[in-house]
């Protein structure tokens, strides 16, 4: 036999359930306007904050905003609703 091991090349995550944590969570993504007319896109719903930081790190990048992590919720500069359901979902979370 060989010692090579045939799963060696599968990209299988650490935690194959941490998909499994993310489909559960049912989120909710809303728009709340703030001083001076400005528009701030909240995401809330989140169970385990671990995540939370690197979630709003990638959602930042992709929108190309600022934004901020404070009392376990997303917040993200701009009017971006849509585009933020959609990139949960393609993450795998439930939008409510």
């Amino acid at each position: 036999m060989s010692d090579e091991d045939p799963f060696d090349d599968l990209d299988i995550p650490e935690d194959p359930t941490a998909d499994l944590d993310r489909a559960t969570q049912r989120l909710t993504v809303r728009t709340e306007e703030r001083r001076y007319g400005k528009k701030m896109v909240l995401v809330e719903g989140f169970e385990d904050e671990g995540d939370v930081q690197d979630l709003a790190s990638d959602l930042k990048s992709s929108l190309g905003t600022g934004g901020t992590v404070k009392d376990g919720r997303i917040e993200l500069q701009g009017d971006h609703a849509e585009r933020v359901r959609d990139l949960l979902e393609s993450k795998g979370y439930q939008i409510a």
